[in-house]
């Protein structure tokens, strides 16, 4: 698979790309620690996230809040972020996929580019690799990077990172399909449905070698923060705001 080039329009098209995050899990499988407020590197998870997208390529970034969205607000420093809150959150990603995408609606994102707060080995390089393969289907600049599938609708990308060729995050959504997304977003599914029914329109776009697709999931998990990664401040005791 072809890494997309540098292309002199990619900044026009990649400009319409919102970041949407994912952060309002509670963490049931980690004892009901909200994921968003694991510490990493010494601040929250949802800090390392938002910088992610950020420092590869989205300058508008909204995320998605839920468990003890009062406290991320309170102790995570998102400066310029839009952030949703999804009361019905504890129904499972989809509902969260679903605010996100509806607080895009009526602003002037063409795509959403959707990353999850508890994949923290996943950085700059592979959100670069999304937009840049998303910049030149809407340019058609380089040619090897486009989809030569017949029929495939350039205004309405479906573009996903793999691992190993395996699909995974992010995962970038035109415009046009962000009502058929949030219709079958249900549960912890997401897009999973979505992206099965459209499998012969996504572009992929391998990442293995710059980001890494594990999840923080388990208490297991937790070791791939180092030993920071297990705690998670408890609500009502002051926290360093210092990096």
């Amino acid at each position: 698979m072809t890494t997309p080039r540098t292309n002199p329009d990619s900044g026009r098209a990649t400009g319409h790309v919102a970041g949407l995050l994912l952060a309002a899990g509670g963490g049931r499988r980690l004892g009901g620690r909200p994921k968003a407020l694991l510490t990493h590197r010494g601040r929250p998870l949802v800090e390392h996230a938002v910088r992610a997208l950020r420092a590869g390529g989205c300058e508008r970034v909204h995320v998605v809040l839920g468990a003890r969205a009062e406290d991320v607000r309170a102790r995570a420093e998102l400066p310029d972020c839009v952030l949703v809150d999804n009361p019905d959150w504890e129904q499972g990603m989809g509902s969260s996929l679903r605010a996100g995408l509806a607080s895009l609606t009526g602003t002037e994102a063409r795509a959403a580019l959707v990353l999850l707060v508890d994949q923290p080995g996943i950085g700059p390089q592979a959100v670069a690799r999304v937009l840049a393969a998303y910049a030149a289907r809407k340019t058609g600049y380089p040619r090897e990077a486009r989809n030569a599938r017949e029929g495939k609708d350039a205004r309405a990308p479906l573009v996903s990172a793999t691992y190993a060729g395996v699909r995974g995050h992010p995962v970038l959504f035109g415009s046009a399909h962000w009502a058929g997304v949030a219709a079958a977003a249900t549960g912890d599914q997401g897009a999973r449905a979505y992206l099965k029914e459209h499998a012969d329109d996504i572009v992929l776009v391998e990442c293995g070698d710059v980001a890494e697709a594990y999840d923080i999931d388990t208490k297991e998990d937790l070791s791939r923060l180092g030993q920071a990664g297990a705690t998670c401040p408890t609500p009502g005791l002051p926290t360093s705001t210092n990096h």
